[in-house]
């Protein structure tokens, strides 16, 4: 383990570098209580329109399609990188058991072009995907970047160790023109009941030209101050917005920090753009389904931060004009 990140010198587990609280299953009663009862809050109460993915011969300066959940193919001065590439039915280790899909894959993942990166922020099953991974490892040639320890994970299940990059928080590496750089999150990894022998990261990326941030899935944490101080000021940043709750305030950031973290990462609240991820695919919290962009607008339009908001499955091209659709109108259950 490199010294970028923080570890602990009994057990070499990972550690925030601020104190985080990760709610633990011990006293939990109440809550396993709520959360039989409560997810089905966080059902849609239609179904979710869907937009059949667009998407050009040549890539973009800037421009992403979004998926779903934390799930995109960023474009950026004229390269592809796919980032949490999920496109199994559940996000869990069992086929039959664990959060379904809200909605299908807005794509088949044989319909993908060819991406010059691959990114996996961390390794929870919403964000890491063994089958995902091993038919983006059959059917593209790109390389995988992979917070320290994940890659363990990808070479168990196949994928060739040339194939895969490990890099720690700060550590930065130059793929296809591109500089791809390992940022602080503020999380916590594991795939069963040991945590954090992996590290969680979130993503810097800078063309030619354009720079964006993808974080992932992380609380809120200063340090994305630091991140915008050395490595922006961002042109589009990709933030998660969805599954957030006061009993985990530290691991998950809610919609109006995801603004505060935009303003950081951007150098201030009215510059870049921001679309929001890690919401409408998964229920993973108690809140409304339409509640994350709610509160996201909301809370952008009082401090003048611009916000673009896909259908799964759409692509938006910053260099065109954008006529936002509230396509998540009524979703909600009363």
């Amino acid at each position: 383990m490199s010294s970028n990140s923080v570890a602990t010198s009994r057990g070499r587990r990972f550690q925030n570098s601020e104190p985080s609280e990760v709610i633990s299953l011990r006293g939990t009663g109440p809550i396993l209580v709520e959360f039989v009862k409560g997810m089905k809050t966080g059902l849609p109460a239609a179904d979710i329109p869907l937009s059949s993915p667009d998407l050009p011969d040549t890539p973009a300066d800037l421009a992403v399609t979004w998926l779903g959940h934390a799930t995109a193919l960023i474009e950026l001065d004229g390269h592809r990188i796919l980032v949490d590439p999920i496109w199994s039915e559940r996000c869990s280790p069992s086929h039959l058991v664990g959060p379904a899909r809200l909605h299908p894959m807005p794509m088949a993942i044989e319909e993908l072009p060819e991406v010059d990166v691959i990114v996996i922020s961390h390794d929870h099953y919403d964000h890491l995907d063994k089958q995902t991974i091993l038919d983006l490892a059959r059917l593209q040639e790109a390389p995988f970047f992979v917070p320290i320890g994940v890659g363990s994970h990808l070479r168990r299940w196949g994928v060739p160790s040339d194939r895969i990059e490990e890099l720690d928080w700060n550590q930065a590496e130059q793929v296809a023109g591109l500089t791809v750089t390992c940022t602080e999150a503020r999380h916590f990894s594991g795939r069963g009941l040991v945590r954090n022998t992996t590290l969680w990261a979130s993503w810097a990326f800078a063309g030619m030209t354009h720079k964006v941030f993808f974080g992932g899935d992380s609380g809120f944490t200063q340090r994305f101050s630091d991140t915008g101080r050395t490595l922006g000021p961002f042109d589009l940043t990709l933030l998660p917005i969805g599954a957030y709750d006061g009993r985990w305030p530290d691991i998950h950031m809610n919609p109006e920090e995801a603004v505060a973290v935009h303003a950081l990462l951007c150098g201030s609240p009215q510059a870049g753009m921001l679309i929001p991820i890690h919401w409408a695919t998964f229920n993973l919290a108690f809140h409304r389904y339409t509640e994350p962009v709610e509160r996201l607008l909301a809370a952008a339009e009082k401090v003048g931060t611009s916000v673009r908001v896909p259908l799964p499955g759409q692509r938006t091209d910053l260099s065109d004009t954008w006529d936002q659709k509230v396509w998540w109108d009524g979703l909600s259950r009363p």
